[in-house]
């Protein structure tokens, strides 16, 4: 396959992938939006958060997640040898031994449900909190087999080249949790969405994918092998995912553990902002590092390392991007809870609380943002330990931040506390790998991110006054305006802040804004054929 070849298949295939993250926002976005007018921000909601928990850390343990990332190159291996019959054997080994090893973990955590959620969410008072919490956790659990399988039948397809059929999990897995919060939320309230998350995972992750999988030609053998030299290389590439703790996983656990010692309805709070918040990092950050890795992995296997960092302080400045929107979702930040929240339970009261908490969240946007490149530089030069030992250090250095933060700021802090915490860790991380690749343009990385943030926070502190001027002008008041009025704000707003910030772009000179602009310009002008 020749050059060209590989460039358009790998753009195909980045292009598939990012559509699948930006589907998989938004119908994640629709998932909160269904929860909220049944669970507002009560204390059942925050036991349907809670109750993710466990299963979570199981998921996590496993590596689940990072499957695409640990078998591929395995598998992809004796593909490239003309060996798929030994492919699928090691293939059949990870899946019995981990699979049987999952089943088992399952069994032990749904015996032990109320210790374990005792321990995770220590600050829980309400009986009827902690006893959903248990329920639900019970109902979330076996969907991680699923999850595993899912992602193994994923990985397959993606070393076939195949990127269709893994691109519905997350879509089908959402939608499932919304069917199944709405059809049955009026009988069961948060429950019937816990049940959507084992539909989902059931139907999205494990029967589509197996189908997927088979249609990539998948032979399965009930075979086990712990003696089997790949699969105790993929043991070892594994370890550092299952031991090793990322600030993106982390926080989850965090604002759960510690948001169990506040007000009920924190944990529910703190959970409608993080999807807000992944709105952004997942069309910057995932959709741009989804696109990318292939680039970097190629650069790395050829040691092109100083064109690696040219593509990864690239993309980073580009990233930086994120943060004049997470400047606009702070200004608009009333608005666009009132917008997506606020119907039924999710009352006023509610859309404040979630309001006040959003800016302290946002402030850590960029640094989860750019923390998805970072760990993929290592990834791609195959040194998975050295960001897990730096994580798990960083998190747990942290954590007399989160109790200070929260014993003094409640919700605020905690939010803050995680904000900070993680961008000293994606500097903490890029300034090692800075070391490590002798990567002498770093300069120009931190530069853009000065005149990004000035440029940004002249165009927001210009911006932010215009909005208490229309209510003003109209006499419109926050708590009791209707949502055209708040789709009025938000596109006035946003039209301004773009506006300003294209000037001051230009002014400053800061190519990222105007590269980006003139995309968009032509990507929206007509053909002249």
């Amino acid at each position: 396959m020749n050059r060209d070849t590989l460039g358009k298949n790998i753009g195909m295939a980045s292009l598939i992938m990012m559509g699948s993250v930006f589907l998989s926002r938004v119908i994640g976005l629709f998932r909160e939006m269904a929860i909220a007018p049944i669970g507002g921000t009560s204390g059942d909601v925050d036991a349907y958060q809670i109750a993710f928990i466990i299963p979570d850390i199981l998921n996590h343990v496993l590596a689940s997640g990072f499957l695409s990332i640990t078998f591929i190159p395995i598998f992809a291996a004796y593909l490239s040898k003309k060996d798929e019959s030994n492919g699928w054997q090691i293939f059949s080994i990870i899946l019995n031994t981990f699979g049987a090893l999952l089943i088992a973990s399952i069994v032990i955590c749904m015996m032990f449900t109320p210790s374990l959620v005792a321990a995770i969410a220590p600050g829980i008072e309400d009986e009827r909190t902690f006893k959903l919490a248990v329920r639900m956790t019970r109902i979330i659990l076996p969907a991680q087999f699923f999850f595993f399988c899912g992602g193994l039948f994923m990985a397959v397809q993606f070393a076939k080249k195949q990127f269709f059929i893994p691109a519905m999990a997350p879509l089908v897995y959402n939608l499932g949790i919304i069917i199944g919060g709405l059809s049955l939320g009026s009988w069961l309230g948060m429950e019937g969405f816990a049940w959507g998350v084992l539909l989902g995972a059931c139907a999205g992750n494990f029967f589509i994918q197996l189908a997927g999988a088979r249609k990539a030609g998948m032979v399965y053998r009930l075979v086990f092998s712990v003696t089997h030299p790949d699969f105790r290389r993929y043991v070892l590439i594994t370890l550092p995912f299952m031991l090793g703790l990322t600030m993106t996983f982390s926080s989850e656990f965090i604002f759960k553990f510690f948001g169990s010692y506040l007000d009920p309805g924190s944990i529910a709070v703190l959970g409608y902002d993080f999807r807000i918040m992944a709105i952004l990092v997942g069309l910057f950050g995932q959709a741009v590092g989804t696109a990318t890795y292939p680039f970097m992995a190629q650069l790395a296997a050829r040691q092109q390392i100083d064109e690696l960092n040219r593509l990864l302080n690239q993309t980073i400045r580009m990233l930086f991007l994120v943060i004049p929107f997470s400047l606009l979702f702070c200004i608009l930040r009333f608005e666009i809870v009132f917008i997506l929240f606020q119907r039924g339970a999710f009352d006023a009261r509610s859309t404040q609380m979630a309001a006040d908490v959003l800016p302290f969240l946002m402030i850590g946007t960029v640094a989860f943002t750019c923390q998805t490149i970072v760990t993929r530089g290592y990834f791609a030069l195959q040194n998975t330990w050295f960001p897990a030992i730096v994580g798990t250090m960083t998190v747990l250095a942290s954590l007399p931040v989160y109790v200070l933060f929260t014993r003094y700021w409640g919700a605020k802090g905690l939010a803050l506390g995680i904000s900070i915490c993680t961008c000293l860790q994606t500097l903490l991380l890029f300034e090692l790998w800075n070391r490590k690749s002798r990567n002498l343009e770093k300069r120009s990385v931190y530069l853009s991110l000065i005149k990004i943030s000035i440029v940004s926070l002249l165009t927001a502190a210009a911006t932010y006054p215009l909005v208490k001027f229309l209510y003003t002008l109209f006499g419109w008041k926050q708590g009791d305006m209707g949502l055209i009025q708040a789709i009025a704000v938000c596109i006035i707003i946003s039209t301004a802040f773009i506006t300003l910030l294209s000037l001051l772009a230009t002014l400053f000179r800061i190519k990222e804004i105007s590269v980006l602009y003139r995309r968009i310009i032509k990507h929206h002008q007509p053909s002249k054929a």
